[in-house]
């Protein structure tokens, strides 16, 4: 017998059902005045334990949902067609829970989706560090790529730590997301692995090899 393990469940376009989704909260931050603050992530109203969900789904302007969109449509697509849905889903949510929990103690509010796409980037850095992409105008790999963003963000921060920041990026939360990210990553590698070897695994069973000897060596 030979025992094999596939991946559960079948592509179900979360990351771009999850874009649709940003798209129709921004529209709705554009129509209904007040709508931004009642969601947005505030360090004065950490009670409201929801707001560390919803934040991701805000965006502050339309580029800054458009180049939230375009990386979740291109590395969440990668990341839930080799790890599956459910495991994208959970990337993307508790990346950008957990950054939103760090960058709650560094910033006044935050907002955006870039905590929780960061996760999905560094999980990817992991799960696929050869494949090319073209990032900061040229092709690379994405493991060179994930290192270069990562930099970018340790300067930001640094600066805005320091009291000179260069703009009003979240660098903590990217940095932050993209760690949760590399954890998830390492996690799926480890047991996409298993699973690889128990594929290639034979499973003798003893009750069908004694019926085997039984019928035709007797």
């Amino acid at each position: 017998m030979i025992e094999v393990v596939r991946e559960k469940g079948r592509f179900r376009f979360y990351a771009i059902k999850l874009c649709v989704i940003m798209a129709v909260v921004f529209v709705l931050q554009i129509l209904f005045s007040g709508f931004t603050e009642m969601f947005v992530l505030d360090n004065t109203k950490i009670l409201q334990v929801w707001r560390f969900l919803t934040a991701i789904f805000l965006h502050g302007d339309l580029g800054h949902l458009m180049y939230n969109g375009f990386a979740l449509l291109l590395f969440g697509s990668i990341v839930e067609r080799i790890a599956g849905s459910r495991k994208f889903l959970r990337v993307f949510f508790v990346s950008g829970v957990l950054a939103n929990l760090i960058s709650v103690n560094f910033y006044n509010s935050s907002l955006g989706a870039s905590g929780a796409i960061f996760g999905v980037i560094g999980a990817l850095v992991v799960l696929r560090p050869g494949m090319s992409v073209w990032a900061f105008g040229m092709p690379m790999p994405m493991v060179v790529a994930g290192i270069l963003w990562a930099v970018g963000d340790f300067i930001g921060a640094v600066g805005y730590l320091t009291g000179n920041p260069m703009d009003n990026t979240g660098n903590i939360a990217h940095l932050s997301g993209m760690i949760f990210g590399l954890l998830f990553g390492f996690l799926y590698r480890k047991k996409y692995r298993e699973e690889k070897r128990r594929e290639n695994m034979f499973v003798i069973d003893d009750r069908k090899i004694r019926r085997w000897e039984d019928e035709y060596l007797m």
